[in-house]
């Protein structure tokens, strides 16, 4: 698989071959070009940033401008049969409803999460009492897209509560997978497979 970054692999390491796939917050579209080169994916996207999409666009890939809290509604149910969103529900502002749209849309979801709850982002806290500043997450807290702050065990919650089935789970420290022992303590990332 071309070189992505990790939690995108685990995504394209899983999606099937000649799937149907819609790549909600695609950014450059480097996970659709994998799928579409690689895997013989029918792979579409959906981006809020403009240059993403003219990056995107300009690798040929098929990607239109929009914002996954509003336009996700305009999707017909089952249209996919894979809806992705790769480090962007934390920046939704309604990330029920984003998750409820990706299940009806989708087959099968992805979703891909930075964990809040890692032991650096709490020893940052205990420590200087500020908003961590990490090579995962990068900017200051004025700055970040970042509006929900969750953890594994948040997302783990969540979805229970709404009767969501977990079809896989990986979590990585850093770029290396890890095991899901402590997961919620010692995974930076975290990438969920869901099925309603």
């Amino acid at each position: 698989m071309t070189a992505l970054r990790p939690d995108l692999a685990i995504i394209a390491d899983n999606v099937a071959p000649g799937s149907r796939v819609l790549d909600v917050g695609c950014g450059d579209g480097a996970l659709m070009a994998a799928l579409r080169d690689e895997r013989q994916c029918d792979a579409r996207g959906l981006e809020l940033d403009g240059h993403n999409v003219a990056a995107a666009m300009a690798r040929g890939l098929s990607v239109v401008q929009g914002d996954a809290d509003t336009d996700l509604a305009d999707y017909p149910d089952s249209a996919f049969d894979y809806a992705i969103l790769s480090q962007t529900l934390q920046t939704t502002r309604r990330p029920d409803i984003v998750l409820e749209n990706l299940l009806r849309i989708g087959r099968q979801a992805f979703v891909s999460f930075p964990n809040f709850a890692h032991w650096r982002m709490r020893a940052a806290l205990v420590t200087h009492g500020r908003m961590p500043i990490t090579r995962q997450l990068p900017l200051a807290w004025y700055d970040t897209p970042n509006i929900h702050h969750l953890s594994i065990d948040d997302f783990r919650d969540f979805v229970n509560a709404r009767g969501i089935a977990v079809e896989g789970c990986w979590f990585l420290a850093g770029e290396k997978r890890r095991g899901s022992g402590w997961a919620n303590l010692l995974a930076q990332h975290a990438v969920f497979l869901l099925r309603r």
